[in-house]
């Protein structure tokens, strides 16, 4: 690792809105970060919260003076943050973070490490998914199976080398000079698109297995099919506005969902088709029992019931929302 007098400035930008009950919890993990504090500044941009975000971010402010900034975000989108955050930095590296996680101790000093020992424009980590309450386990472990999210590798602990995406990111300043600022017409996946840009020009992506931060997911199975719903919607907009930036494991969902309508009614008038959706049932079943029972995401419990349920009730709303998304293409240019 580096010598102290040896470190870079860099900033930490994050995006908030309404994040009163992750907010402490994560700046505390900051807190514990063994990189040294004059050689970095936290922006938090604040997407107009109306809960007590700004307040408890107001006494951290209070008590770490000229650590912690934070700026307003009228226009409450992501990326909108990421740009205000980014024209008001001055590190050398730029690394973006979200309010529902926490971070190793080492999380700075291994993302600068791997910045300045690897020729990648973006380093990133590997996301260990928590939640509270016997739900939000069985939520956390569908989210970080292959069955659940395909084959998403820094969700399912994918080995360290160049990668498509990582999660959040810490750039080279350059990055943004060189490629562009990110895409403020994307209020979701605005990370795949920044990093296919990235890529598209010859940058590069890593992810280290070193790099570690532990991300809270939705607790109840109404917000993780809401949230579902609403990025299989943004994987559909996405690839208009951004062609190329999206995986085609983004859109199986919406094959599932099409094969599920429209099979039945084909078989009706070519009866092999009957057999096929028979064929697809019960070989999803047979998965879906599988990943249940063995998926147990380091809580020791399998919560098999809850599982057998969330899993095709959120690959079903996934698709439904992207198809949702087929017909909103309309509305964006």
């Amino acid at each position: 690792m580096l010598k102290e007098n040896t470190k870079p400035f860099i900033s930490v930008v994050m995006p908030i809105y309404n994040e009163e009950k992750y907010i402490s919890q994560c700046i505390e993990s900051l807190l514990k970060q063994d990189y040294p504090k004059d050689k970095m500044e936290w922006i938090f941009v604040d997407g107009c919260s109306t809960d007590n975000t700004v307040s408890i971010l107001n006494d951290y402010q209070n008590k770490n003076p000229g650590l912690i900034k934070v700026f307003n975000n009228p226009n409450k989108t992501v990326p909108y943050a990421m740009n205000v955050g980014i024209k008001n930095s001055v590190g050398k590296f730029i690394i973006r973070l979200d309010a529902h996680a926490e971070y190793a101790d080492d999380y700075f000093s291994k993302c600068v490490y791997y910045l300045q020992t690897t020729d990648a424009d973006n380093v990133g980590g590997v996301i260990e998914t928590k939640s509270v309450g016997n739900v939000g386990e069985a939520i956390a472990a569908v989210v970080s199976s292959k069955f659940g999210v395909g084959n998403s590798q820094f969700r399912t602990n994918g080995e360290d080398g160049y990668v498509d995406t990582v999660p959040f990111g810490a750039f080279r300043r350059e990055v943004f000079e060189k490629y562009g600022m990110y895409d403020e017409r994307l209020t979701r996946n605005q990370d795949n698109e920044m990093n296919f840009r990235i890529r598209s020009n010859g940058g590069k992506i890593f992810l280290s297995n070193d790099i570690k931060l532990a991300y809270y997911s939705r607790n109840t199975i109404k917000g993780i099919l809401k949230m579902a719903f609403q990025n299989g919607m943004w994987n559909v907009i996405t690839m208009k506005l951004c062609p190329g930036s999206m995986g085609v494991r983004h859109f199986v969902p919406l094959a599932f969902l099409l094969s599920l309508i429209f099979m039945p009614i084909l078989s009706a008038f070519v009866p092999v088709f009957w057999w096929l959706f028979l064929a697809e049932i019960l070989l999803y079943s047979a998965l879906n029992v599988v990943c249940s029972l063995n998926n147990q995401n380091g809580t020791g419990k399998t919560h098999f019931f809850l599982k057998l349920i969330i899993f095709p009730l959120f690959h079903i709303c996934y698709g439904a929302g992207s198809l949702f998304g087929i017909f909103k293409l309309h509305k964006f240019k």
